[in-house]
């Protein structure tokens, strides 16, 4: 595969020192790890092995990959393994991509509480898609939820949210029968919104009761109890964005987003243009405008650059892709299972009912 012009490491190579030096006392041992790994990736620092081809003799020496997982060199390999994992989890079904996003009101909060806010986003927005496919009044099934964490706008400013993707039906509750949501629609978007609002509110407000947000800075007043209150509710009655696209056209395609979204990082190699006394250039998508329009170019100061690149730097161990109800690891394989018994017994009914 032939290198990129212009890499991420590059940009840390010729400035990255010098960011650290400005910036000491302020950067996290964790952002400290991800530039050097990304710095050292597929160099001499971390060792190599002798490639040889067996019918021409040919070989050369291929610098090992530091396998950290915001590294841009490093996730195309750990998608492509991830995705032969889940290939046998997926259901001959239509797929729904929904998107869960956090107010711009609560972004501060949630970068200073990485750990806890994302997490609180995972378990509500699940909670909150599991609790109304499975009401009578819409779907009435048990689902399964494969969701994956971005933390970045395109232009790598702090944008926390969730990508969903969701079997267009599910298993009733009495476990006996396949129920296949309508052609088109899962469930109803502004439903989903306000539970899925109402339940982050709640489970932040108990977060801060419980002693487990920090503030410091410009955030510092909200450690005081009556001020966060004050500070969440003009939020109760926010309308929060919950998306709904259009279905995928069958597990094939599903497979082809989830090998460009699940391993997604702030940005690719691809998209740096240039790197010169300006800054940084880029390619990226402003979603404000529709059509060509859309994809622009955007140059940031070189310690702009990496800033923001910092910012999407993930708690150690913190989990990023995550499955819920039907796809929950502990029993996926036999609900998996189960639900495609049910789904196939759900279309030979609707064969003998058409004949």
């Amino acid at each position: 595969m032939r290198r990129p012009r212009l890499e991420v490491a590059d940009i840390f190579h010729r400035y990255g020192a010098a960011w650290r030096r400005a910036n000491a006392g302020h950067v996290s041992l964790g952002q400290l790890q991800v530039m050097s790994a990304i710095e050292n990736c597929r160099s001499a620092v971390l060792g190599g092995h002798v490639e040889r081809c067996e019918d021409c003799g040919h070989h050369r020496i291929a610098y090992n990959s530091c396998r950290n997982r915001h590294c841009p060199k490093c996730q195309g390999a750990a998608a492509r393994d991830w995705l032969a994992a889940r290939a046998g989890d997926l259901l001959p079904v239509g797929y729904f991509h929904l998107v869960f996003t956090l107010p711009a009101e609560i972004g501060a909060i949630a970068y200073q509480n990485k750990a806890v806010v994302y997490d609180l986003l995972f378990r509500t927005a699940a909670e909150t898609l599991l609790t109304i496919a499975a009401d009578p009044k819409h779907l009435g099934a048990r689902i399964g939820v494969t969701a994956v964490l971005h933390s970045w706008g395109s232009a790598m400013t702090h944008h926390p949210h969730l990508h969903m993707i969701v079997p267009g039906g599910g298993i009733s509750l009495d476990g006996k029968r396949w129920v296949a949501c309508r052609p088109g629609f899962l469930v109803p978007v502004r439903v989903l919104s306000r539970l899925f609002r109402r339940l982050f509110l709640d489970g932040l407000a108990d977060a801060h009761a419980a002693g487990r947000l920090a503030f410091f800075g410009e955030l510092d007043s909200l450690r005081n109890r009556a001020a966060f209150t004050a500070h969440l509710a003009p939020l109760r009655k926010k309308n929060w964005f919950v998306y709904a696209k259009p279905p995928f056209a069958g597990p094939e395609a599903v497979l082809a987003y989830l090998a460009r979204y699940t391993h997604r990082i702030a940005i690719s190699n691809s998209r740096l243009l240039a790197l010169d006394e300006r800054g940084v250039t880029f390619r990226y998508k402003d979603y404000r405008r529709n059509g060509r329009a859309r994809y622009r170019t955007m140059t940031l100061a070189s310690d702009e650059f990496i800033r923001r690149f910092l910012l999407h730097i993930l708690p150690k161990g913190f989990h990023r892709i995550r499955h819920s109800g039907l796809l929950a690891s502990a029993t996926c394989k036999t609900n998996i299972a189960r639900a495609r018994e049910l789904e196939r017994d759900h279309l030979k009914q609707k064969h003998n009912q058409h004949w």
